[in-house]
């Protein structure tokens, strides 16, 4: 049995070690919220928090978890309160087949709570991990823009593409 601690509860899972943890989500706990894309860790839709980190859950093995906490889109808010980040993306329309968004909102998450304050360039270096076949890419950084802080509310900006 291992225990997993998932956006702030314990869970007690019957498990190989070596299963991924996307699969420990999705499977056993039923947070759907990160996506099975390519199973190659090359476009980032499972992405989720590990520690404090974006990780990659289709390649991430439960033994390499360890007892660090595990976060996940389910809880950083829900759709009657979503947080910041997610408010960002929602007020941007970032999200165009949605497909791609929970792994895109788990990296930003991600960076901001390492970097409150990061550059154009450093959104642009630490997003490009996932990606959008859609190409909302630019509605994406307005909307790490505004969860950073960087961007006024809607009304007040007269400037939109």
């Amino acid at each position: 049995m291992i225990v997993l601690n998932v956006n702030g509860h314990d869970h007690a899972v019957d498990a190989d070690p070596a299963t991924p943890l996307l699969y420990v989500l999705r499977e056993d706990l039923e947070l759907n919220g990160a996506k099975f894309g390519c199973g190659l860790g090359q476009c980032g839709a499972c992405t989720v928090m590990v520690g404090g980190e974006a990780v990659l859950s289709c390649l991430t093995p439960l033994s390499v978890v360890g007892n660090r906490p595990v976060k996940t889109v389910e809880g950083l808010g829900t759709a009657a309160r979503p947080g910041t980040v997610q408010s960002a993306f929602i007020e941007e329309q970032a999200a165009q087949c949605g497909y791609c968004i929970a792994g895109m909102i788990m990296r930003a998450q991600a960076l901001l709570e390492r970097n409150p304050n990061p550059t154009d360039a450093q959104i642009r270096q630490y997003m490009g991990v996932n990606l959008c076949r859609c190409g909302t890419h630019m509605r994406i950084l307005r909307a790490v823009r505004r969860a950073a802080g960087k961007l006024p509310e809607r009304g007040n900006d007269a400037q939109r593409s």
